[in-house]
């Protein structure tokens, strides 16, 4: 059947990446626009229920989401973008797609399987693995470190936690309080907190690793929760490349448009924008990004797009599935509030519900 003149009328938005951010941007403008969504996996796992998917394997039903469960409308192209010229974005498998505006959305560089019963299968085995050893090592103490040593301890209590971190305090992104309050909850459960040391991986043998100063860890498994580098290594050769800046990630202006480009804009973690990088603050970016590129395409005047204001930073750290540790501007508490906030469901329904999808069970 014919596309009908209003069809044809379309502008193509490309977004790359799935996560957070794009997945609301792609969501957001399916309907007025000729969207594709470029992105290495064939779905969205939603970040904040990752670890507790790792010994709650049930969860990770409603946190992985196939994109075209939500995305009907949109074009997938399930591979990583490797360049942008002014008219196109290549893709790694070595197509071109047109557009008339992108949306870059790529993070924090990752390393996923590409479809869904992969990504369970691999929360599985992460969960099989737990249940069955005696001794955990967790290296990092940032939020992903600490999140998980609280998941693990709370389903699995009888398990020895270590936790290793490089720096004097954990979650050293927020305020010494948040910190020691974390820290105090980890003590109480029995992990065993070593700071100001580092491990070399490479070094491991037979469950036994050495830390910096030399003390010895025997573990009977492992799991990294260091940071990664932003996702903006593809841009280098672009025509964005004088758009990033010393840190690798991209300039945005006020309408989170990518300086020098009036129809590229950016959202999420690779955005330049001086704020503490959540997956909360990449759907803020995502909703102010949709309307001003729907504002665009209608043909509007700039005057009306919508700017973007860092707020109120907000930070909360779950701590099992009960507690928590929660910075607000004038407050910092821990225990069963701010789990309440967060930990209970991790958000999980609600992004759901932002997503057009029943909160609790899977779309058939």
């Amino acid at each position: 059947m014919a596309k009908s003149v209003e069809e044809k009328k379309k502008m193509r938005v490309v977004v790359i990446g799935g996560g957070v951010g794009g997945s609301i941007v792609a969501y957001s403008l399916q309907s007025v626009a000729d969207v594709v969504l470029i992105d290495q996996k064939e779905y969205y796992d939603i970040p904040w229920a990752s670890l507790r998917s790792m010994v709650e394997p049930s969860i990770a039903e409603r946190s992985v989401i196939n994109h075209i469960d939500y995305l009907p409308r949109v074009q997938i192209i399930a591979s990583s973008a490797t360049n942008i010229t002014d008219r196109e974005v290549t893709t790694e498998d070595g197509q071109k797609v047109a557009y008339d505006y992108v949306v870059i959305a790529t993070g924090h560089l990752e390393s996923a399987p590409k479809t869904k019963a992969e990504r369970l299968n691999e929360y599985k085995a992460d969960f099989e693995k737990i249940k069955s050893v005696n001794t955990v090592l967790i290296v990092g103490g940032g939020p992903t470190g600490v999140e998980l040593a609280g998941e693990i301890s709370f389903a699995f209590p009888d398990k020895k936690l270590i936790l290793v971190h490089r720096g004097p305090r954990l979650l050293e992104y927020i305020g010494s309080k948040a910190s020691q309050m974390a820290m105090d909850w980890l003590t109480a459960k029995k992990v065993d907190v070593i700071l100001d040391q580092s491990i070399n991986l490479n070094h491991l043998n037979g469950g036994i690793v050495q830390t910096s100063s030399g003390e010895t860890i025997k573990a009977d498994c492992h799991f990294v929760c260091t940071g990664k580098p932003i996702g903006s290594s593809w841009l280098n050769e672009s025509i964005l490349q004088n758009s990033l800046n010393i840190h690798g990630k991209l300039v945005v202006d006020q309408n989170l448009r990518i300086r020098g480009h009036k129809n590229i804009f950016a959202v999420g973690d690779i955005t330049d924008i001086k704020e503490i990088k959540q997956g909360c603050v990449a759907q803020k970016h995502a909703h102010v990004t949709a309307k001003n590129l729907k504002i665009l395409m209608n043909g509007e005047s700039e005057s009306k797009m919508a700017t973007y204001k860092p707020g109120w930073e907000m930070v909360i750290v779950s701590l099992g599935r009960k507690e928590g540790v929660a910075q607000f501007p004038l407050i910092t508490i821990s225990g069963y509030i701010p789990g309440k906030i967060k930990s209970e469901d991790l958000f999980v329904g609600r992004t759901r519900k932002q997503l057009g999808l029943n909160p609790y069970l899977d779309e058939k």
